[in-house]
């Protein structure tokens, strides 16, 4: 279930900025890079957009979006328009030259929530009748759940888009609301502070240090899921943002990474690392009060960090002091490495290929069968 939402501007991200030493200063190559990505543009290759092989001549519709005449054709003229001028700087739009029918959003976690420095893709698509009826919006979720209105199923629930009920000025207006409006909910309604709140009914009830409780384990849950969402992210990046992605992530990378260490540590709440005097990337703290952690989460992260490290240098970051780190961790504790390898993530997928390829199951079936044969006798 998810929350019907109203409109207003998201919260600035501080992230780059504070990576870049001021907003003014792009002698980092990388930056340079996110700098010339603009925030609209065209692009013509649509082959992985969820909606590329939709059917846009439903009962002749699809002509719409040729005839230049057209009521759709000239709506989505304005959207275009409204969103070169209009976009926030933490919101990157793809149309494609080739269907005016779809497009791709990119949204950067804001600072100050648990999806901070994170890219969130959602593919978009207008129907034959746009804007009578609202666009057509599939979270890229890489099968996880991330927020109450963002299902693993790349549902987005939210009451501008008609997928969950709300009051008149908050469902879609044919008249009045824009593609912008949906994405700037989405960034600033969606992905905020305190996602645990979006689910319809919580906090309602009297016990205000109860639902903050649930509602910091559920952050803490939300991070865990974004950091998984960063490395299947570098892994499958959707076309025509591979270069921003990649640079994206260079830069951010050992901010991620001691904010992971902060966060674990208990100096600074989960979502929190920029308000916090933790800012140094070499995870050390000026700051001498503690946030209570859960267990849940430290043993998540525990578990997660050599792999998120492991990404984050696969993709030319300079994270060379937390390699350093988690190498020092596994020489200390080998048998972690070895849970690590049995229990989940890569590393299980990488030893079940190598027990496979050295007949390990094979040979260990043929001898259960083989006791089980004696032990009948």
């Amino acid at each position: 279930m998810c929350s019907s939402d109203e409109t207003q501007n998201p919260p600035r991200s501080q992230n780059l900025q504070q990576q870049q030493g001021g907003e003014h200063e792009t002698s980092n190559p990388e930056i340079e890079e996110i700098h010339g990505f603009q925030q609209f543009g065209f692009v013509s290759d649509s082959s992985d957009h969820y909606y590329a092989t939709r059917n846009n001549n439903v009962s002749g519709g699809g002509d719409a979006f040729k005839d230049h005449k057209s009521r759709v054709y000239k709506k989505i003229m304005q959207e275009w328009r409204i969103l070169k001028t209009h976009l926030p700087d933490t919101i990157y739009v793809r149309a494609y030259e080739n269907r005016i029918d779809l497009m791709r959003a990119a949204i950067v976690g804001a600072a100050g929530t648990p999806y901070h420095d994170g890219i969130f893709f959602f593919d978009i698509a207008f129907p034959t009748d746009y804007p009578a009826r609202p666009p057509l919006i599939h979270y890229r979720s890489f099968g996880l759940r991330i927020n109450p209105n963002l299902y693993a199923s790349g549902l987005v629930c939210l009451s501008l888009l008609n997928t969950w009920h709300g009051k008149k000025s908050e469902i879609w207006s044919p008249s009045g609301s824009t593609m912008l409006q949906v994405l700037v909910s989405i960034q600033g309604l969606v992905l905020n502070e305190k996602p645990y709140y979006n689910e319809p009914g919580t906090g309602v009830w009297p016990g205000r240090g109860y639902w903050d409780k649930r509602s910091n384990a559920y952050s803490e849950d939300v991070f865990v899921l974004c950091c998984k969402t960063m490395m299947f992210l570098m892994r499958r990046v959707p076309k025509n943002f591979e270069g921003f992605v990649a640079a994206h992530f260079r830069v951010t990378a050992p901010a991620i990474l001691s904010a992971c260490k902060a966060y674990m540590e208990g100096r600074a709440s989960v979502g929190h690392y920029y308000a916090s005097n933790v800012v140094d990337h070499d995870g050390s703290s000026s700051s001498s009060s503690l946030v209570q952690v859960s267990d849940k989460f430290k043993g998540a992260m525990r578990k997660l960090f050599p792999d998120l490290v492991d990404a984050f240098a696969r993709s030319g970051a300079s994270v060379g002091n937390f390699v350093e780190q988690v190498a020092v961790e596994r020489n200390a504790n080998p048998h972690d490495v070895v849970d690590r390898k049995k229990k989940g993530g890569m590393g299980k997928w990488v030893w079940g290929k190598l027990k496979n390829a050295l007949g390990f199951k094979k040979k260990k079936k043929k001898n259960s069968g083989k006791n089980k044969a004696s032990s009948s006798k």
